[in-house]
């Protein structure tokens, strides 16, 4: 085969290898796509006969992908998220690692004969789980930045800071576990082992303060400014910039790993309000070289170590899955998390991968290990990563056999991860004929608040527990979880509902809707997105669909007519000049009014300061009874209306009879959403009061009839 071209080769031979692969595993077998990429390397490696693509090529084409999609992860996590789990991954990742080195050091001492030297680091690269699988493997269960993601990425975290120290520490271990060094020589040895943690600590406590103090000012003023130029492409290209820029100068100046820094670069750069953009335009370019990373992982495994020393490679699998689990189970159940919480992170944990390769190959080239110990480490690296789905799948039956056969973990199981479920002191009205309202981002806000303010008993549920929190803050009732399992709709009281509202309309909605049916099969559902997506094509009964850009629109038209009749300004100000002009104008006019009402003598300072406070408290008046109208010009306009009235029940007169409610029927029509662009990460004012304005100024206006007394 002709390597004149080795890039464009090893993109071509990886891409379709693992394309056909990934396609057969998915569709034949029923398994991840990522099996596929494993065994399209394994196909494309130099132990397989047929092509070959560059092995060292693809090892930097993955380690893109690595800092990609640590880019992306820091976009939705910020030090506060990282900091509140603190107690449980430091402690966590220290003890879990150690378990791992320790398992895998006595195994291959004393079952296996090899030097402590060899066998320790063994043990050592058998304690770093791979930042994509992890990452991969909560995104795709929509656990991310839920708060049993947040402590897996907060592990990772520690994890990756480890593994710098441990690369740093590995070049004096190999000269004190040398034959014959002499004691002085060991004594000197020390000496630079603890300069050396203090180096590394001190670089990374650097660089963590400089993107904190500088990064964080920059780099998000620099993407506002690339962004309103309004190419695209200059913006794409700066995202792909910053994530691998600072990901390599974190490792040239400050001796810190890929994946850290561009972790930080994301993270630094979430507080733009560009970040949503940000990471939807980093998304294809994140997929394609994480496909880059499982295909340079296939490459390196020797398939026939599997015949030459098939119980080495058992034991070090069953160390991966087992060993690293029961030792993250174990501190985070003692940490009184819930059952869940604890099952997802030793789960997630139990595989190895890219920090396990670059700690045997340095290791392999200070002596301390041979090909043979590199062939046990990839070959448990696939293994774990090909089983690691199915202990995904496997989690949830795992726990219900424990908490079936134990007290402890139905102890485990009733505890309460903050916003799980619903308080104890919640209104009654909020548990019995509910709106359920699932999703995520500022459209969910925004609606939950709209039928809250309605009069519509409403509880939110999502998986972002930022999203929770901000809800909470506003006093709405939100449960946070999977809104794709039955228990987190257990919590929010779904049997009991009168209608549930689904913000999307994905392949994430289905499962999310068939889960809400299992817990409530007659539950009237609406749809509420901008396109149909996948409904099309499913045959489930009582689903209606409601467009929020034909709601939107409807909203946006309705508002510029009122404001066009009363000529008025459309919304509110953005420029800082306008702003402050129309505030200025304001307190003019208002002091104006003020001595006008005044009148002559009465210019005394008590008297016209009396004057100016009832006329702020009018003025302020006013301005409340224009927002509570504009709002109520919202919800006529925008179709919240028709939610409302299936959930208001009238109040029966004297000797009447009471009203029946509304049929589950009439509530699957549309409700109120407003246009949630995903690229801009922009939505439609909808709390905006000019409408009421001119409706109050009409009434102004309007001549009142003449009191007849």
């Amino acid at each position: 085969m002709d390597h004149s071209l080795p890039l464009i080769s090893t993109l071509v031979i990886a891409f379709s290898l693992a394309l056909v692969f990934g396609f057969i595993a998915e569709r034949v077998f029923r398994s991840p796509a990522l099996v596929g990429y494993l065994l399209a390397g394994i196909a494309a490696g130099k132990y397989t006969p047929g092509v070959v693509a560059d092995a060292a090529l693809a090892s930097q084409l993955s380690e893109i992908g690595v800092m990609l999609l640590m880019f992306g992860v820091g976009l939705h996590f910020s030090l506060k998220d990282l900091w509140s789990v603190k107690s449980v991954a430091v402690p966590g990742a220290v003890l879990q690692m150690t378990i791992a080195t320790v398992l895998g050091a006595c195994f291959a001492h004393w079952f296996f004969d090899r030097h402590w030297a060899e066998a320790i680091v063994l043990g050592v690269s058998l304690s770093c789980a791979s930042t994509v699988v992890l990452l991969k493997a909560l995104d795709v269960r929509g656990k991310l930045t839920s708060p049993d993601g947040r402590i897996a990425v907060g592990w990772l975290v520690v994890e990756d800071i480890a593994t710098v120290l441990i690369l740093v520490l590995l070049p004096p271990f190999a000269n004190l576990m040398m034959p014959g060094t002499p004691g002085a020589s060991t004594r000197l040895a020390n000496a630079d082992i603890l300069w050396m943690i203090g180096q590394t600590l001190f670089n990374a406590a650097l660089f963590v303060a400089v993107m904190l103090v500088v990064g964080r000012r920059v780099l998000p003023w620099a993407m506002g400014q690339v962004a309103r130029t309004g190419s695209r492409e200059l913006f794409t290209l700066f995202v792909l910039a910053a994530a691998v820029g600072v990901a390599y100068g974190a490792s040239e100046i400050f001796h810190v790993s890929f994946a850290l820094g561009a972790f930080f670069a994301g993270m630094v750069m979430r507080e733009s309000r560009f970040a949503h953009r940000a990471a939807t335009e980093s998304l294809p370019l994140q997929d394609a070289f994480s496909v880059l990373f499982f295909v340079g992982v296939g490459m390196l495994f020797d398939w026939h170590i599997l015949l030459e020393s098939p119980l080495e490679v058992l034991t070090v699998l069953l160390i991966i899955l087992f060993g690293k689990s029961i030792g993250a189970f174990g501190l985070v159940y003692f940490m009184r998390y819930p059952l869940h919480t604890a099952m997802i992170a030793a789960v997630a944990l139990a595989q190895i991968g890219e920090f396990s390769f670059i700690l045997i190959g340095q290791a392999v080239e200070l002596g301390l290990a041979d090909m043979s110990t590199v062939n046990l480490v990839v070959a448990g690296a696939i293994l774990s990563i090909a089983l690691n789905p199915g202990l995904f799948w496997a989690e949830p039956h795992i726990s219900r056999w424990l908490t079936s056969r134990f007290a402890w973990a139905r102890r485990a199981a009733m505890r309460h991860a903050p916003y799980e479920s619903l308080p104890a002191d919640t209104e009654a009205e909020k548990l019995q004929g509910q709106a359920v309202v699932a999703g995520s981002g500022p459209l969910l806000d925004r609606l939950a608040v709209s039928l809250e303010e309605s009069g519509i008993p409403v509880v939110a549920v999502s998986s972002d527990e930022a999203n929770a929190k901000a809800l909470d803050d506003r006093k709405i009732s939100v449960v946070l979880g999977d809104p794709s399992t039955e228990e987190t709709w257990i919590h929010a009281h779904l049997h009991n509902a009168k209608l549930l509202v689904l913000l999307e309309s994905g392949a994430e909605s289905l499962r999310i809707a068939e889960a809400a049916r299992r817990v409530s099969p007659n539950l009237p559902i609406v749809v509420a997105a901008t396109s149909r997506g996948i409904w099309p094509e499913v045959k489930m009964e009582k689903v209606t669909f409601l467009s929020t850009v034909e709601a939107s629109a409807r909203l946006i038209s309705a508002q510029t007519a009122a404001a066009m009749r009363a000529d008025i300004t459309l919304g509110n100000p953005v420029c800082k000049g306008d702003v402050e002009a129309a505030a200025a104008e304001a307190a003019r006019q208002s002091e104006a009014q003020a001595r006008a009402e005044a009148g002559p003598g009465a210019d005394t300072t008590d008297e016209m300061e009396g004057a100016a406070a009832e006329d702020a408290a009018e003025a302020d008046a006013q301005e409340e009874a224009a927002q509570k109208s504009a709002k109520w010009s919202v919800s006529r306009f925008s179709g919240l209306n028709k939610l409302k009235g299936v959930f208001k029940r009238s109040k029966p007169a004297a000797g009447d009879q009471p009203t029946e409610p509304a049929k589950p029927a009439e509530a699957a029509q549309p409700a109120d959403a407003a246009s949630a662009n995903a690229a801009s990460d922009t939505v439609p004012e909808v709390d905006s009061p000019e409408p009421a304005a001119a409706q109050v100024k009409a009434e102004a206006e309007t001549p009142k009839p003449a009191d007849k007394s």
